[in-house]
């Protein structure tokens, strides 16, 4: 067996449509046209075969290719990062941290199974992350990713075996600095290796379907072009797939670019039909099952959508036809994932049975002359129902797991806050928007191209719409009738606009929900190159021109922001966290149950296979209740009411983090100072985890320490109460 340093470095329409009076066929994916201009009407010189053809493998060819790229890109920065291919098993497993070490359990547990169907068992019949609860991991925590990549995983080693071909070299590592020597293994043949390459894999192909996009929306090449290098150049903000690759997102988002590329494209034909249903289901469908945030995100897509149709952009039809696909997605979402409630008492679902109601309506709408009557009729109805069905849905099946997420919009817009809204916006991650990250838009002009591009297509919109009045005057701009049988042109740019705004809102609140913004506004760059939108430039070559130099511009600061992300070079090390798991390992029987703080208590299922009782998904209420009940421990309640509180949850082992007792992202962000909002009975005292730092007795045992973490083992505690005395008697 070789031996390796390591170091601390890197190693069709049948007819071309107009937008509003002026622009050039909407057909997608096709060669840009010769157009002239003159009194709102073009012309066109389609190439012959041989110019199409070009176009076309000229398109697939630059997909492709920034396919790659990405793949390239994210997949060296998280090696640069972690030193990835020289790290051992376990450490491996410990740069998963919180919920990623959390869903790349139950990948391993797939990959180890005696059989797939043994490995769909454990998971849905999982004993050990809910201590003593049975849970049903599939339809909970969004984990067929896993399943797949695990299943994935097996097929490749069993065909490997098959040739006699090896998957994985493996290398004693040379530590340092008082580490001892480990093992460390490359090759797809190493189950973390397999899996994360695969999710790097999978995002290049979303960077190739997000090209695709923007070509399609803005009717050129060179729009893909603009898209693509505003995504790289402002990388950071897009995507977190190269710091953390196996959180939800990292799954979910490519299945959102490509659902979003089904609408665009729906959106721009006059008439769709079931089959463009079956393309906006399918992405649909493996985004809900991937992300549990997916819901919300369609959510905002349904009311964009809706929006353009009332404004008169879109057919009743082509409203149906999208209602059709995501009502299928949802309903073979919601069984796939077990009766999953989270995703049935949504508002979701409540608002597509909304806008069924409504589309079942839409004959007595029409008798309606006015517009802006018709307009008020339908909110009230939408919000209405939503709000309606939500409540029924919820109160029928008594649940309110999404209860923690209106609690945290509320916490940012008044001054409402309780323990589980503090501990997500004590995190940098759910608080609002970084004044930086706008500052970085500008820099990277891609702020500035956002805007121009949004502000000429509202101005071509708005002057579609007034030039459409002075042809038919008030009364044809007040006949619904009209706008069903003939709808305005663009309705594809009304969406984005809607959905732009949408996002806007999002991030805002929360910033970690940039990585939908950033692309958005990437693809609204696209624009920029659009024939379409940018009509008035009469040479095509002028404004290919001009869009090279807005390339070459962004390049400026766009190269250093990669130059800054490729140079970060890490080299990971956690011997503490080392220490302790081994510990567990070595001196806890299999069947130990531990609690402590969520991202250890991953680590702990991942790394040594203990029962735990709390753990990283909080979108479930008793879940939250655990965590609650857990992080007790933190608070500055009598040690005797904590050790009740664990014993109570069959807790064997609880392990203590004395950081937790001080860290704070701002103030008033200390565990302690968030338990002061729950028990405010107990403010001012001395918190519980420091007081069990002086002496862990008589109710707790330390039987381990390190720098950073003790594990407590709770004793047998036996209590005699009298009016005069307590005698307390303690056994291991």
């Amino acid at each position: 067996m070789a031996a390796k340093e390591r170091k601390n470095g890197r190693h069709n329409r049948n007819k071309p449509t107009h937008f509003s009076s002026v622009g050039v066929s909407t057909e997608p994916l096709r060669p840009e046209r010769t157009t002239q201009h003159g009194n709102g009407r073009h012309g066109s010189k389609i190439g012959n075969p041989s110019v199409l053809n070009m176009w076309n493998v000229s398109f697939v060819l630059f997909a492709v290719a920034f396919g790659v790229l990405q793949y390239y890109h994210v997949s060296t920065m998280f090696e640069y990062d972690r030193f990835f291919s020289h790290l051992s098993d376990l450490e491996r497993e410990m740069t998963f941290r919180s919920e990623m070490g959390f869903y790349f359990s139950y990948y391993k547990e797939m990959t180890a199974a005696r059989s797939i169907g043994d490995g769909f068992s454990s998971a849905i019949l999982d004993k050990t992350v809910e201590y003593p609860k049975t849970v049903n991991a599939l339809k909970r925590f969004n984990i067929y990713p896993e399943m797949f990549l695990g299943i994935l995983k097996r097929g490749y080693e069993s065909f490997m075996n098959s040739i006699n071909q090896p998957t994985r070299m493996c290398y004693n590592v040379r530590r340092g600095r008082g580490l001892s020597d480990v093992q460390s293994c490359e090759g797809m043949g190493d189950i973390a290796i397999f899996y994360v390459n695969s999710i790097f894999f999978w995002n290049g192909c979303m960077m190739s379907a997000f090209f695709s996009l923007a070509v399609l929306f803005s009717g050129s090449l060179f729009g893909g072009f603009i898209a693509v290098a505003a995504f790289f150049y402002n990388h950071g903000e897009c995507t977190r797939v190269q710091w953390t690759p196996p959180l939800r997102e990292s799954m979910g988002y490519p299945f959102f670019i490509l659902q979003l590329l089904a609408i665009t494209y729906t959106l721009s034909i006059p008439r769709p039909r079931w089959l463009h249903s079956a393309f906006i289901f399918i992405p649909s469908l493996f985004f809900m099952l991937c992300w549990q945030f997916a819901q919300f995100t369609l959510l905002t897509q349904m009311l964009s959508i809706f929006a353009t149709f009332m404004l008169g952009y879109i057919r009743l039809s082509t409203l149906r036809c999208v209602l059709q696909g995501q009502s299928v997605a949802l309903v073979t979402a919601y069984i796939l994932l077990f009766g999953n409630e989270l995703l049935l008492t949504s508002y979701y679902p409540a608002c597509l049975i909304t806008l069924w109601v409504i589309v079942c309506l839409e004959p007595v709408f029409q008798v309606h002359s006015s517009r802006i009557a018709l307009w008020i009729l339908q909110s009230v109805i939408l919000v209405a129902g939503t709000a309606s069905f939500k409540f029924l849905i919820s109160s029928l099946l008594h649940v309110a797991d999404d209860a923690h997420i209106g609690n945290l919009l509320m916490s940012k817009i008044s001054d409402y806050k309780d323990f589980h809204t503090l501990l997500y916006i004590c995190s940098k991650e759910f608080d609002f928007i970084e004044t930086e990250t706008i500052f970085r838009f500008l820099y990277s002009l891609l702020l500035p191209s956002a805007l121009a591009a949004l502000l000429m297509v509202m101005y071509n919109l708005l002057k579609g719409e007034y030039n459409r009045w002075s042809r038919q005057g008030d009364a044809g701009i007040k006949n619904k009738i009209d706008l069903q049988t003939n709808p305005k042109e663009g309705a594809e740019f009304v969406y984005h606009i809607f959905q732009t705004c949408a996002f806007v809102i999002m991030a805002g609140l929360i910033m970690r929900l940039k990585l939908f913004l950033t692309p958005q506004l990437c693809l609204l760059s696209s624009l920029l190159a659009s024939r379409k939108v940018f009509h008035f430039i009469k040479e095509p070559v002028t404004h290919r021109a001009l869009v090279v130099a807005l390339i070459a511009v962004m390049t400026v600061k766009g190269v250093d922001n990669i130059r800054e992300q490729r140079g970060h070079v890490g080299d990971f090390e956690n011997g503490r966290l080392e220490d302790a798991l081994e510990w567990i390992k070595s001196n806890t029987p299999k069947d130990a149950v531990f609690a402590g703080a969520m991202p250890t208590t991953s680590a702990v299922k991942l790394s040594t296979g203990r029962p735990i009782v709390n753990h990283p998904h909080y979108e479930d209420t008793e879940m939250r209740e655990r965590t609650l009940k857990v992080y007790s421990i933190y608070s500055r309640k009598p040690v005797r009411e904590v050790y009740s509180t664990l014993r109570d949850m069959r807790v064997q082992y609880v392990i203590l983090e004395y950081s937790w007792c001080v860290r704070r992202y701002r103030p008033g962000c200390s565990l302690p100072e968030i338990w002061d909002v729950e028990d405010a009975e107990n403010r001012g005292k001395e918190p519980t985890c420091m007081r069990l730092k002086r002496n862990a007795g008589p109710f707790f045992k330390e039987v381990f320490k390190n720098s950073e973490y003790t594990i407590l083992k709770l004793n047998k505690v036996s209590q005699k109460i009298n009016s005069q005395r307590i005698e307390v008697s303690a056994t291991e």
